[in-house]
């Protein structure tokens, strides 16, 4: 079976997301080929070729996306270019993986899931965490009844980016509201998506946002840059189940960063917890370990086999492999284990949805966007 032939847009050789999550993760995966590379600079581009093994570079994206030697576009760059990368795909009628979050806005998304449809192209979105191999083993594990009736759930999760009030130059969009890249969406989004996968949809919700540190230094210059994206979120929610859900997320945290999810049942809990060098970083980076009650008391659950797709992965790039995996049978069957636009479309919904409480200081119930 021929390989699926993958161009990345924003390859950036040296430093990125590509570079440490999307190459080592395709090269790990017989089903995939990097096949083009494309970067903003000629000469960058021509690297991330050479270091990754592309016969093609490109500094134009839509050459890219209408080569005839790429079947997927992948899109790796910063989040205020999500929208016209997605649509230089789209448009040459290539199928199109995008990162977390889609776009900017809910509008922007909506007209993007509109394109691609249009289009009649497949459109995936990366939100590897729920690929996970310990969030599929506990996906199982609860639909198995392991804890009985679910009737909590307490997510904790802290990212240790601006603990010491410094970011890097490549960083300090994030901090920017309008940029749409701060912990809210990025973290928020895939923290709130794994929760929905293992135990369904929340149906109403309250919630505080707040920005508690304005400033940052940028480490190269020393210039200090205001900040106005949320760095805490507050969200007391209750799921369609009538589960009730606690989460508390935010960014700077000084001392050990990560991540826990504790379900609590009627016969026992389970808790997903971050571990390894990807604690800081949020769910969908982490390594994660499962622990269970069985019995009464705390013990880890070995994730079996079965559940780890892309056994050469590791780092960032192992839930990313997971994800590829799981796109590479739905390409060649038809298949929807991967969210698509449409799925991003409601996610971007329910942000706005929490932006809204915050804003109005009330409880709202959650509706498709």
């Amino acid at each position: 079976m021929s390989r699926i032939r993958v161009g990345i847009v924003g390859a950036n050789p040296d430093r990125g997301w590509a570079v440490r999550a999307h190459v080592p993760a395709l090269r790990a995966l017989p089903d995939y080929e990097i096949t083009a590379v494309a970067t903003s600079r000629e000469d960058s581009a021509r690297e991330a070729a050479r270091r990754f093994g592309a016969a093609h570079a490109f500094t134009d994206p839509r050459a890219l996306a209408a080569h005839p030697d790429v079947d997927l576009v992948a899109i790796t760059v910063k989040v205020p270019h999500h929208a016209e990368l997605v649509e230089a795909a789209v448009d040459a009628g290539t199928d199109v993986l995008c990162e977390w979050p889609l776009a900017r806005t809910t509008d922007e998304a909506r007209d993007l899931l509109d394109r691609a449809r249009a289009a009649g192209v497949r459109h995936a979105l990366g939100l590897q965490g729920r690929f996970a191999p310990t969030v599929t083993y506990a996906r199982d594990l609860l639909r198995d009844g392991a804890v009985g009736r679910v009737t909590a759930v307490n997510v904790h999760s802290a990212v240790g980016k601006g603990a010491s009030g410094r970011l890097p130059s490549w960083a300090a969009y994030t901090v920017a509201r309008a940029n749409a890249a701060g912990l809210f969406e990025v973290v928020g989004g895939h923290t709130l998506d794994v929760v929905e996968h293992l135990l369904g949809d929340i149906g109403s919700l309250s919630a505080t946002l707040s920005t508690q540190r304005g400033q940052y230094v940028i480490e190269e210059s020393g210039e200090t840059i205001e900040a106005d994206t949320p760095d805490q979120l507050l969200l007391s929610a209750t799921m369609t189940s009538g589960t009730v859900l606690a989460v508390h997320l935010h960014s700077g945290k000084v001392t050990e960063p990560g991540t826990r999810i504790e379900i609590s049942g009627t016969e026992g809990d389970l808790a997903l917890m971050s571990t390894g060098p990807g604690s800081p970083f949020g769910v969908q980076i982490s390594e994660l370990r499962l622990h269970g009650t069985a019995g009464g008391a705390w013990k880890e659950l070995p994730v079996p086999e079965q559940h780890v797709r892309a056994p050469g992965a590791a780092g960032d790039a192992r839930n990313v492999a997971e994800l590829y995996a799981a796109l590479a049978a739905d390409l060649r069957t038809g298949g929807e284990r991967v969210p698509d636009f449409a799925h991003g479309l409601r996610l971007h919904g329910l942000l706005d949805t929490v932006r809204r409480s915050a804003e109005t200081g009330t409880r709202q119930t959650v509706t498709p966007a």
